[in-house]
């Protein structure tokens, strides 16, 4: 019998924040691929080795972990003022689906680079050393984010002393500023799209939570970590390696995706797993980090775990901190009162890799609240480039 041979497809494996992916141009993608749909589905599953009922994605560039199983496209932009268009799909490790529903932050910061990296940018507004501002159309949500990435010598400078919690290795900092965040993409949606502040979530054979469920960044539901038995300083292993805690995070999540609008039935949740995100939040204590790092109390304005993909995440999605950051500078969500309240416009928070400080502008017109724009600094870093190959009739 005849097998199809493999095909090789130019890609970029790239680090962005606490995540992985690989990154391609859409101009060289193959042509079924071009266009969204079944092919690049199958395309971007076998490139990462999915879907793996073994969990491990040896057959593939994914790492088994919802940080590493992603894939980004990158093309230029037609839409005025924007440099890019940037499409992020969130790969099922196990299950046979690409979840198209939300963005990347950590990538996001990738997206930035591999512009320049791919020649998306003219090079005359490559500066010899200093800063290029490359602006951003995150096509998944319909957002602005824009990435001043540093130059040296009129290339990206990836080398640095910026030290991120969750990534071993300092390199160059990358400002991320994300634009009127608030994930309008849905239906009706809007920053609140429940229209309070803090609602009482009931969640079926688990009992009932006061939540805050916001729309920025990523859809996420924060819920007190005491009302639900923990402290906030929990690492992964003491979630992730607890099948039932697990099953309850689920839950959680569904009654809030039905709650805000995101899904009509429970059973739409099984391919709705990248959005929206949970998180619990608590005031901020003595603890130790994964890496063995001691966090003192004062270094922090409250502590925060968010689970991914249906486990809890080694540090912090990007689009989660975005939440997070503009949750805590409204006065009376969760993750405010968890920070002790008040109006603030910055807030550091622990996370189980470190800390992770974020910028907020927010404010209230006529009863709404609304975000100007959220900041953070991230960095990013070219693993490999070259080809990716597959076998050509896997898509």
């Amino acid at each position: 019998m005849t097998q199809a041979p493999q095909i090789k497809i130019p890609a970029t494996y790239m680090r962005g924040g606490t995540s992985k992916g690989v990154f391609f141009r859409l101009e060289d993608l193959p042509k079924a691929a071009q266009v969204p749909g079944k092919a690049r589905d199958r395309l971007f599953q076998r490139v990462i080795g999915s879907p793996d009922p073994y969990a491990a994605q040896i057959d593939g560039m994914g790492g088994a972990t919802s940080s590493t199983s992603k894939c980004v496209i990158l093309s230029k932009s037609t839409r005025p003022g924007h440099d890019v268009d940037y499409l992020y799909g969130q790969v099922s490790i196990d299950k046979d689906f690409v979840d198209w529903s939300g963005n990347c932050g950590n990538l996001s910061t990738g997206a930035g680079a591999f512009a320049i990296h791919a020649g998306y940018i003219d090079a005359a507004r490559l500066a010899q050393d200093g800063v290029c501002t490359v602006r951003i159309w995150q096509a998944n949500i319909s957002k602005t984010i824009i990435a001043h990435v540093p130059i040296s010598n009129g290339q990206v400078q990836e080398t640095g002393d910026f030290e991120l919690d969750g990534v071993t290795f300092p390199a160059a900092e990358i400002v991320l500023d994300f634009i009127d965040p608030s994930d309008d993409s849905e239906e009706g949606g809007s920053l609140f799209p429940t229209g309070n502040l803090v609602d009482e979530l009931e969640v079926p054979g688990v009992g009932t939570f006061k939540a805050t469920m916001i729309s920025a960044g990523i859809p996420t539901v924060f819920v007190n970590a005491a009302d639900i038995g923990y402290t906030g300083t929990e690492l992964r292993e003491a979630i992730n390696t607890d099948p039932s805690a697990l099953a309850r995070f689920e839950k959680i999540r569904v009654a809030g995706a039905l709650r805000m609008g995101l899904i009509k039935t429970p059973e739409e949740a099984a391919t709705r797993q990248h959005t929206p995100k949970v998180a619990f939040v608590a005031p901020p204590v003595d603890h130790v980090s994964s890496s063995g790092k001691k966090i003192n109390a004062a270094e922090i304005d409250l502590l925060v775990r968010a689970l991914s993909m249906g486990k809890l995440h080694h540090a912090m999605m990007g689009t989660a901190a975005v939440a997070i950051g503009t949750a805590a500078a409204i006065p009376g969500t969760l993750v405010n009162l968890a920070a002790g309240g008040g109006e603030r416009d910055v807030v550091k928070f622990g996370h189980p890799s470190g800390t992770l400080r974020v910028g907020a502008a927010a404010s209230k017109n006529g009863g709404e609240w609304k975000v100007e724009k959220v900041t953070m600094s991230r960095s990013a870093r070219v693993l490999m480039e070259g080809w990716v190959r597959v076998p050509g009739d896997s898509f």
